[in-house]
């Protein structure tokens, strides 16, 4: 088991950027885990606004991360985007990434980027409980992810178990409490009944309708689902109390491959990401957590967690998600 960091992921061996011209092509060829839903109109305003053409090819971050590191020196990605800091300290490990200018780096705190200057986060996600609002008073709301096991809420919560955002959470919180303590949490969810859903989405939407009372999702979904339902939406989130691990907040990520011969204009690109008005577009529009410095989060969303990642080491990040899907599907929960 690898030392489990409490902050952000540690990545202890640098790389050196690939030398390159922009004049050497006008295409930039970006790996994004992140859908095109969501950064589609991110791309879109940076190839109007630089006239450099984007080849983006969609996917799991890990799937990414591990077709990159298969790729090796003849991968044609330049720029690698992540859902979470795990894949993207998968390839720092192998090597694989190039440092990003300074004035990229500067624009997100020292505790939202690799310490040896190799990726940044560019938006947060954190999870949280949403609860039906007609049901649950705010006092008898849980304090931890671990008093849900409690009988007092049996069959009432809902868990997306298929989900790769949930499975990225619980990577993280198997690593920082050890398998028998995440596989007990999860194994005690199921003996109280938890319900299982495909998607968050999905289960902000079945507790506003109070098929179900609570449910374990990313924080967004619910302030999408009311900027589009208004008074008609039926649910909140809950923060679990600061320091629990059902409320880490995840970091989308950026780096640059050190293969890449189009490094300036990799560096423009998240650097674009970063600028104030990409940011505001994932607050406003998306209500994802800004990371950039100077920008705050939508004035609908609470403060940005604390607890901002809760990363950790992964060196051999496919055995990891592997153990990950394993103990999920061992559980039973995808059949509840």
């Amino acid at each position: 088991m690898k030392k489990i960091l409490t902050a952000i992921l540690a990545i202890t061996i640098l790389a050196t950027p690939a030398c390159g011209s922009d004049e050497d092509s006008k295409t930039l060829t970006v790996y994004s885990g992140r859908s095109e839903k969501l950064v589609g109109p991110i791309f879109s305003d940076f190839e109007a606004t630089t006239g450099i053409n984007l080849e983006i090819k969609y996917g799991s971050s890990n799937d990414l991360a591990l077709a990159i590191s298969t790729e090796g020196n003849k991968t044609q990605a330049d720029v690698f985007l992540s859902r979470s800091p795990g894949p993207t300290g998968y390839l720092a490990d192998l090597d694989m990434l190039a440092n990003l200018d300074k004035t990229v780096l500067e624009r997100v705190p020292v505790d939202r980027r690799s310490p040896n200057n190799d990726w940044v986060g560019f938006a947060g996600r954190a999870r949280v409980l949403v609860y039906n609002t007609d049901e649950i008073a705010t006092v008898d709301l849980p304090q931890s992810v671990f008093d849900l096991t409690d009988p007092l809420y049996k069959g009432l919560v809902a868990v997306p178990g298929s989900n790769s955002s949930f499975q990225d959470w619980f990577t993280v919180f198997r690593l920082r409490n050890g398998d028998d303590e995440a596989v007990k949490w999860l194994n005690d969810m199921v003996a109280n009944g938890a319900r299982f859903y495909p998607k968050n989405r999905a289960i902000v939407e079945a507790v506003s309708r109070n098929e179900v009372t609570f449910g374990l999702v990313n924080h967004y979904y619910n302030y999408q689902e009311v900027a589009s339902n208004g008074d008609a939406q039926r649910s909140a989130n809950h923060t679990f109390a600061p320091g629990d691990d059902g409320g880490l907040m995840i970091m989308a990520t950026a780096a640059i491959l050190d293969r890449s011969k189009n490094y300036d204009s990799a560096n423009k690109l998240i650097a674009h990401l970063l600028s104030n008005g990409q940011q505001r577009y994932l607050t406003d529009s998306v209500y994802e957590y800004p990371l950039a410095i100077g920008v705050e989060p939508s004035s609908v969303l609470p403060p940005t967690p604390i607890d901002a990642v809760g990363a950790v080491d992964i060196n051999d990040i496919a055995a990891e998600f592997r153990r990950t899907i394993e103990i999920i599907e061992a559980s039973g929960i995808l059949d509840q």
